[in-house]
């Protein structure tokens, strides 16, 4: 990455337009670098101590690295790579990279009618100024784009960008909407994967089989479960199993060589060997205390 900035002058006609780009830029910001760089305009420059306030609006794009951001309706929080920031007009902010890790931004400085309009609808919101969406070639692209433009500053090139300013902004609000209900999706298949694994307590039932009545690649599956849970599915339905033989085992009338046949392990000893794996003693042993403790 190359840094680079500019502040860009604004006629009527481009205010007029609806939305106008007011600077632009991109910086990188090795371990230990200073923040922000100093040659900025004296409006526009912050430190931490302080903080800032501005009288626009700032999209910016951390494309590497971490830091963390707080602003008037926002405590400070972490923000990582693939994240958005939107500073607000009149609203005090302040963010800077990790010392250890550095960042890379993209930003641009935006106003008008139309970003007012987005606001005072609630799609962009100060209560809510930082945005996950990854890493996403086309929105980086955008910036790169308005960059570029920048650099010549041909004739009618304000509306040029305003536009793809627009278009950035609906992109990653589309982003956000499709993350939103890709999760919902997932969640729900989580939640419809642990009750087929606790009704199934009792058989031989498979994590490939909960994926197949759910529809969906067991390698996907497999993955999801871990992300949400912190198990794989096998041992989720392991886990299940091994809390209902506690429950078994607290009563001394089961032998515990059926408890292991109910619960569909392969035998005794195997499910003796898991068992002490999952809690440090055997099935016997861990009989033994239940009963000491009634």
């Amino acid at each position: 990455m190359i840094n680079y900035y500019k502040y860009l002058p604004v006629s009527r006609d481009d205010e007029n337009w609806g939305l106008c780009v007011l600077n632009t830029g991109c910086t990188h910001i090795g371990p230990t670098g200073s923040y922000p760089g100093k040659n900025h305009p004296a409006h526009h420059y912050f430190n931490w101590n302080i903080g800032r306030v501005l009288n626009e609006y700032q999209i910016i794009y951390i494309t590497r690295g971490k830091g963390i951001f707080e602003s008037d309706n926002c405590k400070q929080h972490e923000i990582k790579a693939g994240t958005i920031i939107i500073l607000f007009p009149g609203e005090r902010h302040r963010y800077k990279p990790n010392n250890e890790t550095g960042w890379d931004e993209y930003w641009i400085g935006i106003k008008g009618d139309i970003v007012d309009n987005l606001t005072k609808n609630h799609f962009l919101r100060p209560d809510n100024p930082s945005l996950y969406i990854g890493f996403h070639e086309g929105i980086f692209n955008l910036f790169n784009s308005i960059i570029e433009t920048t650099k010549q500053e041909n004739t009618g090139y304000q509306p040029l960008i305003s536009g793809a300013a627009l278009h950035l902004m609906g992109s990653f609000h589309s982003i956000i909407k499709q993350n939103a209900v890709e999760c919902e999706d997932r969640e729900l298949i989580i939640n419809k994967a642990r009750l087929l694994f606790r009704s199934n307590i009792a058989t031989d039932f498979s994590p490939e089989q909960a994926a197949q009545e759910l529809q969906v690649g067991y390698s996907w599956f497999r993955k999801v479960f871990k992300n949400y849970t912190g198990l794989s599915p096998g041992q989720y339905h392991i886990q299940l199993k091994i809390e209902r033989a506690k429950e078994l085992l607290n009563n001394p009338d089961i032998p515990i060589k059926e408890i292991a046949y109910d619960l569909r392990f392969h035998n005794y000893f195997y499910f003796s060997k898991l068992f002490k794996e999952k809690t440090g003693i055997t099935p016997t042993d861990y009989r033994k205390r239940a009963l000491e403790l009634r």
